[in-house]
């Protein structure tokens, strides 16, 4: 599986971009210099490619910076940028798109994620997660959706077990309650989760009710994850069946926190959505 592109990766592109820029060279200049091709200088700057310590080094000669801590700095993202990850033991099981999105999930501190259909993936418990795989991969054998059930609780615990765990708002429509997926003894048990769940300081959870009508989620899901360094930094995630994509522009970026705000708007308050989520769950025992 090819390297994922990291949110410190994205941060070194970001830094050598404006020192670039701010000498008013070009990327063909640099590369010259250098002797690299231009599609290489392109792929470090848009964070879509690893760069070797040394390499950075180079390149700062190549643009004059002498200030210690600076150099030092950059260097160090670029040797962070090719750790080993939790998830490379599963490499063969789960998707360069999936393993995209876990690498940008694990460098956030608050995920904002709207769910039209299925619970989020953070909150799904292993017997939901279990029947759901098993009935949108049903070629697979039972050790891959094992382990890809693993991988999910693994992200999980990676996600919101952590010392500073990841900040999530989660908005879920209604239907995605209602959607059986495995028994109504699983389905039961994952909204008692959710519910459980909920109440942890770091997760917020609200439910768009079917009486809220049509809002910006009917359009499909979305994750907006946001990172510690800088607001042009934060990315909006949406997949179909056979593609990912990655917003970062900052119109697309804004365009998303607003269709969020108006969902939070249109969904109930974190305690009457709770009380809806028992409801249903009481009704499937």
């Amino acid at each position: 599986m090819a390297a994922t592109p990291t949110v410190r990766r994205r941060m070194l592109g970001s830094e050598l971009r404006k020192i670039r820029e701010g000498l008013d060279l070009k990327v063909d200049d640099v590369a010259s210099r250098l002797g690299w091709h231009q599609s290489k200088v392109s792929r470090l700057e848009n964070g879509r490619s690893g760069v070797r310590a040394n390499e950075v080094e180079i390149l700062l000669d190549v643009y004059e910076v002498a200030d210690p801590a600076t150099r030092e700095a950059l260097a160090t993202l670029a040797r962070q940028g090719k750790r080993r990850v939790w998830w490379q033991p599963y490499s063969d099981v789960i998707s360069q798109r999936y393993a995209s999105f876990i690498s940008f999930e694990a460098e956030a501190v608050s995920v904002r994620n709207f769910e039209s259909s299925l619970i989020p993936g953070l909150l799904q418990s292993a017997d939901y997660a279990r029947a759901l795989t098993r009935q949108l991969q049903p070629d697979a054998s039972p050790d891959v959706i094992n382990a890809l059930v693993d991988v999910r609780l693994a992200r999980q615990n990676a996600a919101l077990q952590r010392e500073d765990p990841l900040k999530l708002w989660a908005i879920v429509d209604e239907a995605a309650l209602h959607r059986q997926i495995g028994s109504r003894d699983i389905m039961a048990r994952q909204l008692q989760s959710l519910v459980a769940t909920s109440r942890e300081p770091h997760v917020t959870l609200q439910v768009v009710p079917f009486a809220a009508g049509a809002h910006p989620g009917v359009l499909g899901s979305f994750v907006i994850l946001e990172f510690p360094v800088r607001n042009d930094l934060d990315v909006v995630y949406t997949e179909s069946l056979t593609s990912s994509l990655y917003l970062e522009r900052d119109d697309d970026v804004r365009a998303y926190d607003q269709a969020f705000d108006r969902l939070r708007a249109a969904a109930l308050d974190v305690g009457p959505s709770r009380r809806l989520i028992t409801q249903i769950a009481k009704g499937l025992e």
